[in-house]
C-alpha cells in the first residue's frame, strides 16, 4: 500500500504568521526594555535620595552640635550675656535636623515598599523579556524551517504533475 501524500498547496499562511510573529517580537522587545529601564531609574533615584538625606542628617547633626556649643560657650562666657541669636540658631538647627530625619525615614519606607511591590513584577518582566528574545526567535526560526520543509515536500509533487500532463495547464487542487 502506497502512503498517502499530504495535499500542501501553499505555505503562505505560515509565512504570514511568521512575519507577524517577527513584527510582534520587534515591537515587544523595546517596550520591555523600557519597562526594565524605568524600574532601574526609579530604583537609582530612590537610592540617590536615600544617600542624600542620610548625608543631610549627618550634616545637620553637626550643625546642631556646633550651634549647641556656641550657645554653651555663650552661657559660660563672663564677658557677655546669652544671646537670643545662639538660641535661635539651636532652634533652627533642631528643626532642620527633624526635617531631614523625617525625609530620610520617608525615603527609606518608599525604597522598601518599592522593592516589595516592584521586585516580583520586575522578575516577570525579565522572564517575558527573555521569552520574547529567545522563545519567539526560536519560534520564528522553526516556522522558517517548516516552510522550507513543506516547500521541499511540495516541489517533487508539483514537478511530477507538470511532467505527467505536458501541454495542459496545472489545475490547483482545492
Amino acid at each position: 500500500m502506497k502512503p498517502e501524500r499530504a495535499n500542501v498547496s501553499s505555505t503562505e499562511a505560515i509565512e504570514r504568521f511568521r512575519a507577524r510573529l517577527i513584527v510582534y517580537r520587534d515591537k515587544v522587545k523595546p517596550l520591555l526594555a523600557d519597562a526594565a529601564d524605568e524600574v532601574s531609574r526609579t530604583r537609582e533615584w530612590l537610592l540617590d535620595r536615600r544617600r542624600f538625606w542620610e548625608f543631610e542628617v549627618r550634616r545637620r547633626k553637626r550643625k546642631l552640635d556646633d550651634a549647641r556649643q556656641a550657645l554653651f560657650g555663650a552661657k559660660f562666657s563672663t564677658l557677655r550675656e546669652v544671646k537670643t541669636a545662639e538660641q535661635q540658631a539651636v532652634h533652627h538647627a533642631e528643626k532642620a535636623l527633624e526635617e531631614a530625619e523625617a525625609k530620610f525615614a520617608v525615603i527609606r519606607r518608599w525604597g522598601s515598599a518599592f522593592e516589595q511591590q516592584a521586585g516580583p513584577l520586575v522578575k516577570q518582566v525579565e522572564q517575558l523579556r527573555t521569552a520574547s528574545v529567545t522563545t519567539l526567535t526560536r519560534a520564528e526560526q522553526y516556522l522558517g524551517r517548516i516552510v522550507e520543509a513543506l516547500d521541499q515536500y511540495a516541489l517533487p509533487a508539483a514537478q511530477a504533475e507538470t511532467k505527467s500532463t505536458p501541454g495542459e495547464p496545472v489545475q490547483p487542487s482545492s
